[in-house]
């Protein structure tokens, strides 16, 4: 047993034997059905506490030639699986090569020798098991194969902390592109690979023709794919660690639930008859728990934040100060127990290429901060665990303008919604201050300063800037979602030197309830004047006047 070469069972068997095991080793049944295929690359990324080190362990101990694990998993639930049936069709079948990243990249170290350090150690434990091969020093993939060739024993490669070059030296993109480099000339359409198993924080990384990894198949926490169940623990494994040790499973809901992952959909040979009738398999939907918290929770019957807050804290602090399309203003609407749409399609997934408030929220994601509702494309705080880092993290005075923003937009939808027009007009003067002098300029600019005065209403609501009237356009529509349906519709127009009442009619005129047919009864029609033009001593500067009719 090596240290690099065949590792052995000791680390996973630990795992078994520990006070809480709960058993994953179902995973091995879908890993088994891509050994030797072209879907043999496999990128899992979790956030930290999420069992990735465990799963590599036991991925070791299962394919690890040396290891004799037969006794370990026939008494786990990969042996009863109904799943897949041959458990036991790799097991002891390769040599595995296990490697945690972070023992090799350093904040001090070079990538160039980091990459000769993990060559050099890896060769030398194969020429100490294998001797007598002409292996090339400088070529790792060279020489494995050098190596396959003589003994005919495949590898399963299991890299642990993948991403830890992103991660400790963030800066170094040169460093970054020969780590990645590195890694497609070592595994890409390699025969001596059976196996290629990467796990991290990151999914992997985006770099144009450096998406040189792009024979892997990524399952993250965005989408996890067939591994969901496999990403953290599901309810039925927290309820039966509740009734165990006697806790209060809602209590433990609320506090670590709330990570919403879908499988894939499952295929069908009678998919065209379903298809006649209108029926469809769908994916199963997974509320998934912060493994370690659970644990904790469970041995120690304390429910409370075990996050690691000198890890934590300044990490999310950093990242939210940044403030990107009004990052500070999202969070707080986030903390409030709001949701927000996210583009994560411009993301580099990394730690430091970040061109907009999307970017930022889609990381947090992956670090496991935020949970994504793949079905909306919506992200949102999962549980009290992690609102409880958000407060901590954003308990500095720079956020107080934040939050004070946010509750005069709480306060201004709470006013809309009781048709006060008198606190709707004071609330929108604040609002508009807040939102700076380039707001008073023209009337789209003054569209931008309602939406942001409106900003809690991304609560309740979807936001529709210019709604096609057939006639002409409303400025902004809020439509509320699904979940908040007995909301009404706010349909409001803005003016500039008129009257609210002009606003009004001008709805009327146009027949913009007309196209919210269905929502009739529920809709409210909200005109907002400006007057602009006039002296800063005027007590009519930066005035607004509002009225608000149902429909």
């Amino acid at each position: 047993m090596g240290i690099y070469l065949n590792p052995g069972k000791d680390s996973f068997e630990e795992a078994v034997n520990s006070e809480i095991y709960v058993d994953k080793t179902e995973i091995i049944g879908f890993l088994n059905s891509v050994v030797r295929t072209k879907q043999k690359y496999v990128s899992v990324s979790r956030p930290r506490r999420f069992g990735k080190s465990m799963t590599a362990d036991m991925i070791c101990a299962y394919y690890d030639r040396e290891a004799d694990s037969r006794c370990l998993f026939e008494n786990l639930k990969l042996a009863e699986s109904k799943t897949f049936d041959k458990w036991d069709e790799y097991i002891g079948g390769f040599d595995v090569i296990r490697i945690v990243m972070t023992d090799f990249i350093k904040e001090d170290v070079c990538v160039a020798d980091s990459i000769k350090k993990l060559t050099i150690r890896v060769l030398d434990e194969l020429n100490e098991v294998y001797p007598g091969v002409n292996y090339d020093v400088s070529d790792l993939g060279f020489s494995m194969d050098k190596f396959y060739r003589k003994t005919g024993h495949q590898f399963v490669i299991v890299l642990d902390e993948w991403d830890a070059v992103f991660r400790v030296r963030k800066d170094d993109k040169n460093g970054q592109i020969m780590y990645l480099d590195f890694l497609r000339d070592w595994m890409k359409d390699k025969t001596y690979v059976a196996l290629a198993y990467m796990t991290g924080i990151l999914p992997i990384k985006k770099y144009g023709k450096h998406s040189a990894l792009n024979m892997f198949t990524e399952y993250s926490m965005m989408f996890p794919r067939q591994l969901a169940q496999y990403t953290g623990f599901t309810e039925v494994e927290v309820k039966k660690l509740c009734e165990e040790y006697g806790r209060d499973f809602e209590k433990i809901r609320v506090w670590y639930d709330g990570y919403e992952v879908s499988d894939v959909v499952p295929k069908d040979p009678n998919y065209a008859e379903l298809k006649l009738t209108g029926k469809e398999r769908i994916a199963t939907r997974y509320a998934l728990y912060s493994p370690l918290s659970v644990v904790e929770a469970m041995t120690t019957g304390v429910i409370k934040d075990y996050w690691n807050k000198t890890e934590t804290y300044e990490a999310l602090a950093d990242y939210i100060r940044k403030d990107y399309d009004g990052l500070k203003d999202s969070v707080a609407l986030l903390m409030s127990g709001g949701r927000l749409k996210v583009d994560s399609s411009a993301y580099q997934n990394d730690m430091t290429t970040f061109t907009s408030k999307d970017d930022v929220l889609s990381l947090l994601i992956h670090l496991g901060y935020l949970g994504y509702d793949d079905e909306n494309g919506e992200v949102f705080i999962p549980n009290l665990e992690i609102l409880d880092e958000f407060k901590t993290s954003t308990k500095t005075s720079e956020w107080l303008d934040a939050f004070d923003s946010f509750r005069i937009s709480q306060e201004l939808l709470k006013a809309t919604l009781e048709m006060n027009v008198d606190r709707v007009a004071e609330l929108l003067e604040k609002a508009h201050n807040k939102a700076g002098n380039k707001t008073y300029n023209d009337e789209s600019a003054l569209s931008y300063a309602v939406q942001y005065a409106y900003y809690a209403a991304q609560q309740y609501y979807t936001v529709i800037p210019e709604l096609d009237s057939g006639k002409g356009y409303a400025d902004i529509v809020y439509i509320p979602s699904p979940n908040h349906s007995d909301k009404p519709v706010l349909l409001i127009e803005l003016k500039y030197d008129k009257t609210p009442e002009g606003a009004i009619e001008q709805i009327k005129r146009q027949d913009y309830p007309e196209r919210l047919e269905h929502y009739r009864g529920n809709i409210l029609l909200v005109g907002i004047n400006y007057k602009k033009g006039l002296d800063n001593d005027n007590p009519e500067f930066k005035h607004h006047s509002c009225i608000i009719e149902k429909a």
